[in-house]
């Protein structure tokens, strides 16, 4: 499996924007650019959040997981998958995981914060024209009645053609797309990008991550390649019919079958 040179990360790369994001001026600076709103202050809630509240429940990891002064809670992600179905999926399993994790037990519905979801894609989304496209829950029937629930999906795009956006957050947009920074914020961001790259300590956590994201995939197939043998199984489908189709050997599907009490 391919893992991208550390020298060649940029800031569309989960982990630079991780590293970037870090610094609590550039991270309220950029959250306020994205959303075109002023914020006194921003905490971070917890350190490259990751959520998994069931035990055999899929897990999440937060790029950029932060509250403001009101506890309205943000999370951005810099995505690069051109998988719009699934990326809206994603969209509404975090918003459930991150109510989940906001309300302590015991707590009433109203005590729900705000919540932004930001998804900076480096492709064109829905339509492909617009650079932004903000969702709220609305009435079918009525669209200028809101719910009001305090949920905000944003998507951005950064190769949108319409003249949709702020001149700062086209610029935003334009660096992520691989120009050149234009202003200050820019500016910085990239020296913090040139900082990384040049970082031994941040070269050797990148290997590290990216091993174990191999590692938990391969995991994954080999969990999926299981459930394929079980039902293959239970179908009283022949060891080599099963061998041809999942690639394992007799010795494997025999393995399976047994700790399954199918053989």
């Amino acid at each position: 499996m391919y893992i991208k040179p550390f020298e060649e990360l940029t800031i569309q790369d989960n982990f630079m924007f991780q590293k970037v994001m870090r610094n609590k001026r550039i991270c309220k600076a950029t959250i306020e650019r994205l959303l075109d709103i002023q914020i006194k202050d921003i905490v971070y809630l917890e350190e490259e959040k990751t959520m998994n509240l069931t035990l055999d429940g899929k897990s999440i990891r937060l790029d950029v997981y932060v509250n403001d002064e009101k506890g309205t809670v943000f999370n951005v992600e810099m995505q690069t998958s051109k998988d719009m179905e699934e990326l809206v999926k994603r969209v509404r399993y975090y918003q459930s995981l991150i109510d989940l994790n906001n309300l302590e037990k015991g707590q009433d519905y109203s005590e729900l914060k705000d919540t932004y979801i930001i998804f900076v894609c480096t492709f064109p989304v829905f339509t492909g024209k617009r650079h932004k496209y903000t969702f709220r829950n609305v009435c079918i029937e009525e669209c200028d009645i809101e719910l009001c629930d305090g949920t905000t999906k944003l998507f951005l795009s950064t190769k949108g053609i319409e003249k949709d956006i702020s001149k700062p957050l086209k610029a935003f947009l334009n660096y992520v797309d691989g120009s050149e920074p234009t202003d200050d914020l820019l500016e910085e961001i990239e020296s913090i990008v040139h900082k990384v790259r040049h970082s031994e300590e941040w070269r050797l956590e990148y290997m590290r991550f990216e091993v174990e994201k191999i590692r938990q995939r391969k995991e994954g197939q080999d969990e999926a390649k299981k459930e394929i043998v079980i039902g293959m199984l239970e179908d009283k489908l022949s060891l080599e019919l099963i061998a041809k189709y999942t690639k394992l050997t007799i010795e494997q599907i025999v393995e399976i079958g047994r700790a399954h009490a199918l053989i």
